[in-house]
C-alpha cells in the first residue's frame, strides 16, 4: 500500500471518479463496458484502474450479505492504553473473522466488525477467548448489529454523482432477488437461505480479497471449472448473498475528519430516525445496534467545522435523540475486505489478478 503522503498527492479527475462511481454499481463489470459508458478507450481505463489501485489505495471486494449468508455481526469496543492499542488492534487486523478495524478516540480505543455463524456458541468466538486479558485493557463492550440502514451494498453518496442516470441505467446489474426455483446440477445454488457449501466459502474468501479475481483463479481456489464459477457468481449475486464494495482513501474524497456516532432513541422512534438518518449526506454508515445505545453511525465530513455544523444543525434539530457520543476516527488499519495470508518462505509472488475483465 503506499503512504499517506502519496495519496494525498493524488488527484481524482473526471475520469477517474466517474471509474470509481462505475465500480460501486459493478464491481466486476468490464473494463470495455465501463469504457463505452465513459467514453473513453478501455485501455484508458484498465490503466486508471491500475494506477488507482497502486496510488490511491483503490480495492473492489466481494462481500457476503449477513443476512442471507448466515452470519451475525458484532460491533466490538475495546478501550486500551494507547501502546496496548496498536498492538492489538494490528492482531485483529490479521484475522479472518473482523472487518472495519479503526482507533478512535484518540488512539485509546479500538472499534471493530466480528463476523460469526449465526448461532454459533458466543463462547467460541474472539468475543470471550481470544482478545487478550491483560492490564493494558481497560474496557470492552460487544453490540450486536441488529439492521443496517446503510452501508453494505448501499455506497456513501460522497463516492457517488459522477455518472449520469442513463450512465448509471447502463451499468447497474438487475436487482437481487430470492428466486423460487433451483438450479440444477453443477454450480446450483443451494434451497435453503444462506447454506453456503464449503467451495462458495472458499469463492468468498477469494472474493474479499479481491472482488475482480479472474475466473480462472477462481476456480483453482473452488476446485470448480470457470463455467461453473460463472455460473456460481451469477447465483450469488442475483440471490443478493454476494454484493461488490469499493475500497479508496476518503481523503481522495475530500474527507479529512471521520467520526462515529453511538446514539440512543427511544425505541418506538428508532426506525424512523434511522431512516431519516440513512437519508444524510454525511453518514455512510447507519445501523440498529444492543447495548446502552441502539444506533451507530458513520460521519464523514471535509473538516471539523462541517462535523460540528452537522452534529449541533442537522443531528440536534432531532429531538427523539437523548445521548449523543462522538468518537472521531484516526486511523482504519483494515476495511471490509480481508487480506491475503503471508506467502510461505520461498513461494513466488505473483501479480494480482485485479487488472483482468471479469464478466460474472
Amino acid at each position: 500500500m503506499t503512504s499517506g503522503s502519496a495519496r494525498n498527492s493524488y488527484t481524482l479527475d473526471d475520469i477517474d471518479r466517474g471509474l470509481i462511481h462505475a465500480l460501486h454499481l459493478d464491481g466486476r463489470a468490464p473494463f470495455s463496458r465501463i469504457a463505452a459508458v465513459l467514453g473513453v478507450s478501455t485501455q484508458t481505463v484498465a490503466r486508471r484502474y491500475q494506477r488507482l489501485r497502486s496510488e490511491a489505495g483503490l480495492r473492489v471486494v466481494g462481500l457476503p450479505d449477513p443476512h442471507r449468508a448466515g452470519q451475525t455481526q458484532w460491533l466490538v469496543r475495546i478501550a486500551a492504553t494507547p501502546a496496548t492499542a496498536q498492538t492489538l488492534a494490528r492482531s485483529l487486523v490479521r484475522r479472518p473473522d473482523t472487518s472495519w478495524v479503526k482507533l478512535t478516540s484518540g488512539g485509546t480505543e479500538i472499534v471493530t466488525v466480528v463476523h460469526a455463524p449465526r448461532g454459533a456458541d458466543p463462547s467460541g468466538s474472539m468475543l470471550l477467548r481470544d482478545i487478550p486479558r491483560t492490564a493494558g485493557i481497560t474496557a470492552v463492550s460487544a453490540h450486536l448489529l441488529l439492521h443496517t440502514y446503510l452501508g453494505g451494498p448501499t455506497a456513501w453518496r460522497g463516492r457517488l454523482g459522477a455518472l449520469s442516470e442513463e450512465q448509471q441505467r447502463q451499468l447497474t446489474p438487475p436487482p437481487a432477488t430470492s428466486p423460487s426455483y433451483e438450479t440444477q446440477g453443477e454450480g446450483a445454488l443451494p434451497r435453503a437461505e444462506g447454506a453456503l457449501t464449503q467451495a462458495d466459502r472458499a469463492l468468498l474468501d477469494a472474493l474479499s480479497q479481491d472482488g475482480r479475481t479472474g475466473h480462472a483463479e477462481l476456480a483453482a481456489a473452488t476446485g470448480w471449472s470457470p463455467a461453473t464459477v460463472a455460473r456460481r457468481l451469477g447465483g450469488l449475486r442475483e440471490r443478493g448473498t454476494l454484493f461488490f464494495d469499493v475500497e479508496i482513501d476518503a481523503a481522495l474524497l475530500g474527507v479529512t475528519t471521520q467520526a462515529l456516532l453511538w446514539i440512543a432513541v427511544p425505541p418506538a422512534r428508532l426506525d424512523g430516525i434511522a431512516t431519516a438518518l440513512a437519508r444524510h449526506a454525511e453518514l455512510a454508515v447507519v445501523a440498529a445496534t444492543t447495548g446502552a445505545t441502539n444506533l451507530v453511525a458513520h460521519a464523514l465530513c471535509p473538516d471539523p467545522a462541517a462535523l460540528h455544523h452537522y452534529l449541533t444543525r442537522r443531528l440536534g434539530s432531532l429531538d427523539a435523540i437523548r445521548t449523543l457520543e462522538t468518537a472521531p476516527v484516526l486511523h482504519t488499519l483494515k476495511a471490509a475486505g480481508t487480506f491475503p495470508p503471508p506467502a510461505r518462505p520461498g513461494t513466488p509472488l505473483r501479480a494480482r489478478s485485479g487488472g483482468g475483465t471479469p464478466t460474472g
